[in-house]
């Protein structure tokens, strides 16, 4: 048995996907549908139950053991302000299934985040050091409960107490099929195919710092594929455990991203500038870009989609097409 968190998700449905491919269907996915299109992530999927996230404590009770956990679910939103809400669905599950994984003896993959990193200015190195950790200064609730349970799944590992295999992954921008239930929180991929093929036209935020040109914020965009890929890759290596960004290593601007859009879709784009919300601007990232040495010493070697290549397979094979879901 495998256990997915989050696994009506957008990554965690892309995990789901790959170990359907790899011939897994004993999956428990832990997560909620709710009233809109969500379902679609797994209309395709074979599985073995969906479990509510409220009844995660009770099933883990009764499950003598399962092969592999890969944790994704959580309360993702960069916006979220009940700090007690954050605790309950991000930080104190997250506890739980390391318990649960240390005590059965079940490697466990866990999503972290690059909203650890804050504004960026203390660097984005996966050290794992405690010093490391406490300079780091998210820039909202979200990013605080995962380095909060960063924290503490450090110490438990210093004193022994660790699951056989654990791996927590700090994913930067992550873009691909399965995210249109994201609402706001989609891609500007997902949020612009249609409308850039329809009318040529993207609008981007305007910069208000004098060191990047209006569409020059920068991020380092991945493609759900190679999240995916390193997944797999780390189940596939028993002996690696750590603290692990999980970006392409590459800066890429907004403005690359829109034309990158254009490019797949064979079209000219227009970009207009627009005003930054102000309840957003001074805690707006305008770089990231992950340090992915440590994944590559530990053996990962599959190079990652540059931003072009990632868009267009994005763009084309699912987008464009009349069933946009992997």
């Amino acid at each position: 048995m495998i256990i997915v968190t989050g696994g009506a998700g957008f990554i965690g449905s892309n995990i789901v996907a790959a170990l359907n491919e790899r011939g897994r269907s004993d999956i428990v996915i832990v997560d909620t549908l709710g009233h809109g299109a969500k379902w679609n992530n797994l209309a395709k999927r074979r599985f073995l139950d969906l479990v509510f996230p409220g009844e995660l404590d009770r099933f883990l009770a009764g499950a003598r053991r399962a092969d592999l956990v890969f944790h994704l679910g959580a309360n993702s939103s960069t916006t979220a302000s009940d700090g007690d809400e954050i605790i309950r669905a991000n930080f104190r599950p997250s506890v739980a299934l390391w318990n649960w994984c240390a005590e059965k003896g079940a490697p466990l993959i866990y999503a972290s985040s690059a909203a650890c990193y804050g504004d960026g200015s203390n660097g984005f190195s996966d050290d794992q050091s405690q010093s490391a950790l406490d300079s780091l200064r998210p820039l909202n609730l979200y990013g605080w409960s995962k380095l909060a349970f960063d924290r503490w799944a450090m110490e438990r590992v210093a004193q022994g107490a660790a699951p056989p295999q654990w791996a927590g992954l700090r994913f930067f921008n992550v873009y691909g099929p399965n995210e249109q239930h994201k609402g706001d929180m989609q891609s500007l991929v997902a949020k612009n195919t249609r409308t850039i093929a329809t009318t040529g036209k993207i609008r981007l935020f305007k910069s208000y710092r004098p060191d990047f040109a209006d569409g020059e914020q920068r991020r380092d965009f991945i493609s759900v594929k190679d999240c995916v890929d390193a997944m797999m890759w780390l189940i596939e290596s028993p002996g690696v455990s750590g603290l692990f960004n999980l970006g392409t290593g590459q800066a890429r601007s907004f403005r690359d991203l829109a034309l990158a859009i254009g490019k797949a879709l064979g079209k000219p784009v227009a970009i207009e500038f627009f005003d930054m919300p102000e309840t957003i601007r001074e805690k707006y990232q305008y770089f990231t870009q992950a340090d992915m040495t440590k994944l590559r010493r530990a053996g990962y070697a599959k190079p990652f989609h540059d931003l072009e290549a990632g868009v267009a397979d994005y763009v084309l094979n699912y987008l464009m097409k009349d069933d946009i879901y992997r």
